[in-house]
């Protein structure tokens, strides 16, 4: 990735003692000659990987580490005992750019869940409303054959009773008694807009015939 890394490595090793003299006398200085084998390993081996592989394998880095210091120390009396990677840090401004791509991507994901609950909240609030007008037009539905029925029945009655009325007569007569209670609730109570409707007999007339033509289309059409 062209990006520079610290690593920090910890390598434990001891002198053998069947080898104490190649120990003591091949090697001016065990600390540097390690750490060189060290710098050179890592050096090889880093730049083969993209930053992210780096920080995945960073035990196959160790282990690169160790088998090449035990071939090469093995020699001077001297055994690898462990290798460690402890730390790859990089350069500040890349570490800034990580988290960076990081903070993006948890934001794209809060981002998508959150737009997906929210189509969840819209179906499911949608399917409320349809749920709700459904049932609101069942009940319109059976109010309205409610009233059919009860007029009906109302009309049969005061036919049977009353010699002489038709059920147009008696028709008239309870839409009169309806448009004068509606007359009454109107003014009736002190929040109620202006409301301008015709009022003469004439337009009871024509109230009359225009719902009872609609009885007759509903008896027709059932």
């Amino acid at each position: 990735d062209n990006v520079f890394v610290n690593v920090v490595a910890s390598v434990q090793y001891r002198a053998l003692a069947e080898k104490a003299s190649d120990a003591f006398y091949k090697l001016s200085n065990t600390r540097s000659q390690i750490q060189a084998y060290v710098f050179d390993v890592i050096r090889a081996s880093v730049p083969k990987l993209d930053l992210d592989a780096t920080f995945e394998q960073k035990n196959d880095i160790a282990k690169a580490v160790e088998e090449e210091l035990e071939k090469a120390m093995s020699h001077y009396g001297y055994e690898i005992v462990q290798t460690l990677i402890v730390d790859i840090e990089p350069d500040e401004h890349v570490k800034r750019a990580m988290n960076e791509i990081n903070a993006a991507a948890r934001l794209r994901l809060a981002a998508n869940e959150k737009a997906e609950a929210e189509k969840i909240l819209q179906i499911k609030r949608a399917e409320g409303e349809a749920e709700s007008k459904y049932l609101a037009g069942l009940g319109i539905a059976r109010q309205r054959q409610a009233i059919v029925d009860g007029l009906r029945d109302s009309v049969l009655a005061f036919s049977e009773n009353v010699p002489g009325t038709s059920s147009k007569d008696v028709m008239d007569m309870v839409l009169v008694t309806q448009y004068f209670d509606t007359m009454k609730e109107i003014g009736a109570s002190s929040k109620t807009n202006s409301v301008f409707i015709p009022h003469g007999p004439g337009a009871v007339k024509d109230i009359a015939s225009q719902i009872r033509e609609g009885l007759l289309q509903a008896n027709a059409t059932t």
